[in-house]
């Protein structure tokens, strides 16, 4: 079987009750199932946590699954802590052992020395901001994707553990322009998308009621 570590990220802040990354989480329970092959762990940001359990998750994994909303163009802010102390608790324990660099060649082979070769990892990240805001001429994002500008950071961070990319997946617009239908298709996309990127018959989810992030 294979091993799947989910994170979510979506916090408990304000405006934002971290809903909608809780639904995508019940979304992946009903999918990483024993029928379909997988085992899986969940790590909640906002519930209390033992470091080197979460340095042992990351260890134990085949798949990392990060959750996350954007706020203000970066990660909520205890999900970031969480990343802080959970990865510098791994450091020579599982996570990474160094920055990958020698003495003798200082100038060379930074971000090579991380302990998670032969795992992968997937994000989904959640936006007030339209998808079009990313892909057309004049808006805001000066048509730079979510890998390639907000979250390029991110993409490193994993590669520095060693980490491989999967494709992930962005859900745009769930606040000014969410509906039930809205949400529903997102549910449907999201569910192919881990048939495909998984390689498993798609596994149609019930209908669920919605809510936001």
């Amino acid at each position: 079987m294979k091993k799947v570590f989910i994170i979510n990220g979506g916090q408990h802040f304000a405006h934002s009750g971290g809903k909608f990354n809780h639904t995508l989480t019940q979304w992946d329970q009903q999918f990483f199932t024993p029928q379909n092959g997988f085992e899986l762990k969940i790590t909640d940001i906002n519930n209390p946590y033992d470091l080197q359990e979460e340095v042992d998750k990351f260890v134990w994994a085949d798949i990392v699954i990060y959750h996350t909303p954007v706020w203000w163009f970066g990660l909520p802010f205890k999900f970031k802590e969480y990343l802080d102390v959970v990865f510098t608790a791994g450091h020579r324990k599982g996570i990474y052992y160094s920055d990958g660099r020698k003495k003798e060649t200082p100038e060379i082979n930074y971000g090579t020395g991380g302990s998670l070769h032969g795992r992968s990892y997937m994000l989904t990240t959640t936006w007030n901001a339209p998808e079009t805001a990313f892909i057309l001429p004049g808006e805001f994002f000066n048509q730079t994707s979510v890998d390639d500008g907000v979250m390029f950071g991110f993409h490193r961070m994993n590669a520095f553990t060693g980490m491989q990319r999967i494709n992930g997946f962005h859900f745009h617009d769930l606040e000014k322009n969410a509906t039930p239908n809205r949400i529903q298709h997102y549910q449907e996309d999201y569910t192919t998308h881990l048939a495909t990127v998984f390689n498993t018959a798609k596994n149609v989810l019930p209908k669920q009621d919605w809510v936001l992030s």
